[in-house]
């Protein structure tokens, strides 16, 4: 054992590591609910500006439904307490920001709302993240 595993688990810290998870949770369904609209009813976002990412409102509907599914997979997979898990949760929260990123001229305010749940989660699973695993022990 290490010194670090000696140490008392901190309920905060296992809170925000479970807030990371539950919110991958969330922001996936999000993801997929938006892409859902953008798929069935493709005038329902209207672009106001025209920006340097230009994409069909269509294909940015796939793009979140199948990455909503992704980010929910991970989501669960956060609870397992396993690194990889972990590792695919910070990743898919950063393709999740960038890709908010590329979607604002068809909703900001919904982008910014998500890109700023991406930095939770990220921070969640950088600094807490080994917590949850040492709970579940």
């Amino acid at each position: 054992m290490t010194e670090q595993d000696e140490q008392p688990i901190s309920g905060w810290a296992t809170g925000w590591a479970s807030f990371a998870g539950i919110m991958l949770i969330v922001v996936g369904f999000f993801h997929a609910f938006v892409g859902l609209v953008a798929i069935v009813d493709d005038t329902f976002y209207v672009v106001g500006r025209q920006w340097v990412f230009e994409f069909d409102v269509t294909a940015w509907g796939w793009i979140h439904l199948i990455g909503g599914a992704i980010v929910v997979a991970s989501g669960f997979g956060i609870f397992t307490g396993n690194v990889a898990a972990r590792t695919v949760g910070v990743a898919v929260a950063t393709v999740s920001a960038l890709v908010n990123f590329a979607w604002l001229p068809y909703y900001p305010v919904w982008s910014v709302l998500m890109i700023a749940l991406a930095i939770a989660v990220i921070w969640s699973l950088t600094v807490h993240g080994r917590d949850i695993a040492r709970g579940l022990d």
